[in-house]
């Protein structure tokens, strides 16, 4: 079992940047995908970004180069900044982990970007 817990959520202008964090209840390094998702109002959930127990890093199209996953094991944390926020990155971002066990999802935190 994991236990996700998402913070770093907020209101942000056009342009802005946040920063994410995931704390995770368990050994970062016994995990073997940590992600971002995010969903919008009236729209599914999609895939933010991916980071490995390697370091190896995936993103959607639309916030590559903008938007940067990474992890700390020592903390168990992994983050995503958000930078060159646009309207439409508004969403509940929500944290996911992987493993040989399961899925397992955080609560969500709510990123608004206004224009």
């Amino acid at each position: 079992q994991v236990q996700l817990v998402e913070s770093g959520g907020g209101l942000v202008q056009a342009g802005g940047s946040l920063r994410l964090s995931c704390a995770v209840s368990r050994r970062l390094f016994s995990i073997n995908v940590m992600g971002w998702y995010r969903q919008a109002p009236g729209k599914q959930r999609e895939l933010v970004a991916v980071i490995t127990g390697g370091g190896s890093t995936n993103y959607a199209d639309s916030v590559k180069g903008r938007f940067t996953i990474s992890r700390d094991n020592a903390k168990n944390t992994v983050y995503l900044q958000l930078n060159s926020l646009k309207p439409e990155d508004t969403a509940v971002y929500y944290c996911n982990a992987k493993d040989v066990m399961g899925d397992y999802w955080g609560q969500g935190t709510q990123v608004t970007v206004s224009s």
